[in-house]
C-alpha cells in the first residue's frame, strides 16, 4: 500500500499548473514575514544596515495568512510575534512562508477590539 501511495505522489509533476488549496491543520499558523527588513536603529542611535547578518535570538513579526481549526488567539490579517527557531520555512507557489504552532506565538497585534487588554496586572 505504501508503494502505491509513493507512485501516486511521484506521478504529480513538480511543475504542474494545478492549484491545490492549502488548509492548515490543528493549531498551525501560516504566516508571511516581511521580505526586506531594511536598516534599523537601536535606542542609543546605532544604525544597523540591512545587509548585516544577524544570528541573534531576535523575535520576528509576521502576518497571519491561514490558521488551523484549533487556533484561538490569532486570525488571518493579525500580526504575530515569534522566535525564528520555532518557525518552519516553506515555499508555496514561489512565495516564502513560515509555519508556526500557536504555542510558539509570543504576542498578537490585531485591529479587533474584544474588550480585553491582554495585560494582567
Amino acid at each position: 500500500m505504501k508503494d502505491k501511495r509513493e507512485t501516486r505522489l511521484r506521478s504529480i509533476p513538480a511543475d504542474s499548473d494545478s492549484r491545490h488549496s492549502i488548509r492548515m491543520t490543528a493549531d498551525r499558523i501560516l504566516a508571511v514575514t516581511p521580505k526586506e527588513i531594511g536598516e534599523r536603529k537601536t535606542r542609543t542611535g546605532i544604525l544597523i544596515p540591512a545587509t548585516a547578518e544577524s544570528e541573534s535570538r531576535r523575535a520576528l513579526w509576521g502576518e497571519v495568512v491561514a490558521i488551523g481549526p484549533h487556533v484561538r488567539s490569532a486570525e488571518p490579517g493579525d500580526l504575530v510575534l515569534f522566535g525564528p527557531e520555532a518557525a518552519y520555512e516553506v515555499e508555496i507557489r514561489g512565495d516564502a512562508y513560515v509555519v508556526l504552532r500557536e504555542r510558539d506565538i509570543h504576542a498578537v497585534a490585531s485591529e479587533r477590539v474584544e474588550g480585553k487588554s491582554g495585560l494582567y496586572l
